[in-house]
């Protein structure tokens, strides 16, 4: 089985809809490991403030079939197929690691926005802090203890979905 690391985010009805993506994740690849939910400023673009968090699971599905079941996830919660890169969503999911691959198709393997953007690499350090980058060489606890926090606004949030079942 392999490791993969999937992020969410909404800034359209967020709770209803992070929710909603927690639930089909569920419902195709079975036990998650949810991070905290954490609320951040638009990025790119002027707009409402996005909820975002990771989940961990184990799957034998290919990198492809993962990042269909993620668009098909999206569209089924109003993701517009032709959405600008910088918009507000109902619904974001991107697949981040699959294992230690490194690739460019059928996705961009591991995710830049790892890198870049504290909404993905903060939840992502907290699933998996001792967990290292494939290309970087260092853990998401380090890469989190040297990110510069000033460049993004970030901060946990309670939120309460229930577990999914």
């Amino acid at each position: 089985m392999t490791q993969i690391f999937i992020s969410l985010g909404s800034n359209i009805n967020p709770a209803h809809y992070l929710q909603a993506g927690l639930l089909e994740l569920q419902a195709i690849f079975g036990e998650l490991q949810c991070s905290s939910v954490y609320e951040s400023e638009a990025v790119g673009f002027d707009g409402d403030n996005f909820l975002n968090m990771v989940v961990g699971l184990h799957t034998a599905l290919p990198v492809a079939e993962i990042v269909r079941c993620c668009k098909a996830i999206e569209l089924r919660h109003g993701r517009e197929p032709d959405a600008k890169k910088f918009a507000s969503r109902t619904l974001d999911l991107d697949l981040l690691l699959y294992d230690r691959l490194i690739c460019q198709t059928p996705a961009v393997l591991p995710r830049t926005d790892i890198l870049m953007n504290a909404f993905v690499l903060w939840p992502l350090a907290e699933l998996a802090p001792a967990l290292t980058h494939p290309v970087t060489g260092q853990s998401y606890a380090q890469l989190w203890a040297q990110y510069d926090k000033s460049r993004q606004k970030l901060w946990p949030v309670t939120i309460d979905f229930g577990q999914p079942a």
